[in-house]
């Protein structure tokens, strides 16, 4: 099973601004981690981070027309967006969640993302992720 993370808007800033709500994790470490998580659980994992929302929505039609599963999207900056990335999340033949680090309910901000997807983790830190793996393992049986 192959499984596409994508990592929003921003990501690239963990561990280095807002340490008080996000941690002080680097995207670099995240990644360490989803693929102990991926190893642990036998599935594939590849990633893709961009501040462009297009060429995130790009990836997603990659994936749609590849050999990709399932997905993982922690949007990010693009959670409030309601642009393309929701369409082409809503577009997807395969499950996709959402998973947020931290509860951004919690701060005052309703995903805009998370209507479309097949479910969401938040508030479980990089756990969240394992979460996120294990539920998709689930749904998609190969």
């Amino acid at each position: 099973m192959k499984m596409l993370v994508i990592h929003g808007a921003g990501m690239n800033m963990r561990g280095k601004v807002q340490q008080d709500i996000f941690g002080t994790m680097t995207l670099a470490q995240y990644e360490e981690h989803i693929l102990a998580y991926a190893k642990e659980l036998g599935v594939s994992v590849q990633f893709f981070h961009s501040n462009i929302e297009g060429e995130v929505c790009n990836a997603l039609y990659a994936a749609f027309d590849g050999d990709i599963d399932a997905c993982i999207i922690n949007p990010a900056g693009y959670t409030t967006l309601q642009g393309p990335l929701r369409a082409a999340v809503a577009q997807m033949k395969f499950p996709v969640i959402e998973v947020h680090l931290s509860n951004p309910t919690a701060r005052g901000a309703t995903s805009a993302v998370q209507p479309v997807c097949k479910g969401s983790v938040y508030g479980f830190g990089i756990y969240g992720y394992r979460l996120a793996l294990e539920g998709l393992k689930t749904l998609v049986k190969k």
